[in-house]
């Protein structure tokens, strides 16, 4: 069997029972024989659809309910699979692929404004009730939270990040304050709180535009905290502080000169930025077949030269870096948990193979920053040199 034996080369640690779908058994690797992780496939065809492009053919065999995992969860396979490839393709076919489709992204990957709108409103504006399933209950943050603990919550965690990079942005009483990719507005609302700063969010979509307006009417903060339905290339006037969290993997590789041109016209000369983005610690690559059909169409994953030649063409300087390693697929890990827990939930909202596809999402990311290539970065950018503390990192720590 093609699958079988590809599989039994790439199993160097641990290793699963394949049953096909005649119930053929094959062992592949060196698996626990007593209560072995176990892949059962329903379909003849998946045999070779899987050696030749599991990348897209695995996880829509799993959403359909052709593949089940037992002796363990979809998390576990795909954790041990990614440990054992690491952040290399799995076969020769594969990297041929992925060339292929970073040339066709770079040069397809055109997220003008309307394009941006209806990419943001494919994953952001499919219910409210989606994300309350598994985002923390205080911020209703979606982006990687800060673990300062190994048994701390996503509440807390969440809150840490807020303040990490409330901390970076070095508020001052007064400041007016840019939020770019605003969500729920977590990140804005605690900023107008611990700061007394004027906070404007923009997003593209209408869902969360609509979410904080209201919010900020209950809070009695619309007089201080404002939203918009705006693009970031329509933003006008000047602010002291822009932050931006989560949204630059949806702006495109051609337009990161564009992005970086804006945010340097509209903030003051002490100003400073804060971006925090996935990212990549390999080559600029594509994002993964399955995230850019059925969760992120139009987002790319940027590595640090993708960032870095923008920023300098535009004449910002980068002050400070940070990367964030295996917050994220805790952070990841706590979404899906708490997915997992609420999937009657999701099914009766949806269906079972929209609940399938989510798990398989929430479950693929967090391997993927566990073992293979995925970071995030914080990146502090300014005009001046004197705009961040002279003191460095230890504002920050304090």
């Amino acid at each position: 069997m093609m699958l079988a034996r590809l599989l039994s080369k790439i199993y160097k640690k641990n290793g699963i029972v394949l049953i096909d779908s005649q119930g053929q058994k094959y062992i592949c690797g060196k698996p626990d024989l007593e209560n072995p992780l176990t892949m059962k496939i329903l379909k003849k065809d998946l045999n070779w659809k899987l050696a030749l492009n599991p990348e897209l053919n695995f996880p829509e065999a799993y959403m359909r309910g052709e593949i089940l995992i037992e002796n363990g969860s979809l998390l576990d396979f795909l954790n041990m699979f990614f440990e054992n490839i690491g952040p290399k393709e799995i076969n020769a076919y594969g990297y041929i692929i992925k060339k292929i489709l970073h040339t066709w992204r770079f040069l397809t990957n055109y997220n003008l404004p309307g394009k941006s709108k209806k990419n943001v409103k494919h994953h952001y504006d499919i219910g409210e009730d989606l994300y309350d399933l598994f985002l923390d209950k205080k911020h209703r943050q979606y982006s990687c939270a800060y673990f300062t603990k190994d048994d701390e919550s996503l509440e807390d965690a969440q809150q840490n990040k807020i303040n990490h990079i409330i901390k970076k942005l070095n508020l001052k009483p007064g400041h007016k304050v840019l939020d770019i990719g605003c969500g729920w507005g977590g990140m804005a609302f605690e900023i107008a709180k611990q700061s007394q700063c004027e906070v404007t969010g923009i997003s593209l979509s209408e869902n969360q535009i609509n979410y904080c307006k209201n919010k900020a009417k209950e809070l009695n903060m619309d007089n201080q905290v404002y939203f918009e339905l705006s693009d970031y290339r329509s933003v006008k006037g000047k602010f002291d502080r822009i932050v931006s969290v989560g949204a630059f993997e949806h702006f495109g590789k051609k337009f990161y000169k564009t992005f970086f041109k804006k945010v340097k016209n509209i903030m003051t000369d002490d100003g400073i930025f804060l971006l925090h983005t996935i990212g990549s610690i390999d080559k600029p690559g594509p994002v993964q077949p399955f995230i850019q059909k059925y969760i992120f169409p139009g987002g790319i994953v940027p590595s640090l030269s993708d960032m870095a030649k923008p920023i300098e063409k535009t004449g910002l300087i980068l002050s400070d870096c940070e990367t964030l390693i295996h917050h994220y697929d805790k952070t990841l890990k706590a979404w899906l948990d708490r997915f997992m827990q609420n999937k009657q939930k999701a099914k009766y909202m949806y269906n079972n193979e929209f609940v399938r596809m989510w798990e398989f999402y929430l479950s693929s990311c967090s391997a993927s920053f566990k073992f293979r290539d995925l970071v995030v970065y914080q990146l502090q950018l300014v005009k001046k040199f004197t705009a961040p503390p002279s003191n460095r990192r230890n504002y920050i720590y304090q």
